[in-house]
């Protein structure tokens, strides 16, 4: 979690950050990409579908209650496997990870990153559930950064939120990051803070 406390603190290590560049820099917090509610359901209409074979061949009931039975199964099944945690057991990596690349995608778009007066916007966009992060440069700084610094960020923030460090993980994500945009976007005469330096929590 990240208390009211810490959001100070990150705000202003966003505000630091960028009074050494021309850039901005946003920090997105969303406690899980997606709810991934279809899932469940998929899982149980499977189960659901199995139940006949074993009913057909073991007992002697007839078609009506085999189907009463599925839908007994599906139902429950739907229910039990919703529960957050079961959920988010039941999918996959790599469909978790795309979810939340899609998120970030959006969240870039919607915090107006794209909208900076030198196109060098960050987003650091991190999806506590999945345990996801991302850092997306707007054209104007993304053509001049290597994407391996990007990545090993990315790589030092996503382990320090597996270590339950996510707010140290972050500071240290904003503070790269404004180390990053004050060398191939320094400050200039007339810069404006053009976005909130707040956390957004989602």
């Amino acid at each position: 979690m990240i208390t009211a406390e810490d959001q100070i603190r990150l705000a202003e290590a966003i505000r630091d950050a960028e009074s050494r560049t021309a850039g901005e820099i946003v920090v997105v917090v969303a406690q899980e990409a997606s709810h991934y509610r279809s899932i469940p359901i998929l899982w149980a209409l499977l189960m659901a579908l199995a139940i006949p074979w074993p009913l057909i061949a073991l007992t002697a009931l007839g078609p009506t209650r085999i189907f009463q039975v599925q839908l007994l199964v599906a139902l429950a099944m739907s229910v039990f496997l919703s529960l957050p945690k079961r959920r988010f057991s039941l999918v996959p990596r790599f469909i978790k990870h795309a979810r939340a690349r899609e998120a970030a995608a959006r969240e870039f778009l919607r915090r107006g990153l794209t909208r900076t007066r030198d196109k060098t916007g960050v987003l650091i966009y991190v999806a506590m559930g999945e345990h996801y992060a991302e850092i997306l440069a707007d054209a104007g700084i993304a053509d001049r950064v290597d994407a391996d610094l990007w990545r090993d960020i990315i790589r030092d923030l996503t382990g320090a939120i597996g270590d339950g460090r996510s707010v140290d993980g972050l500071m240290g994500a904003v503070e790269r990051s404004g180390a990053i945009l004050a060398e191939h976007a320094p400050p200039r005469p007339g810069d404006e803070d053009e976005l909130p330096n707040k956390v957004i929590l989602l």
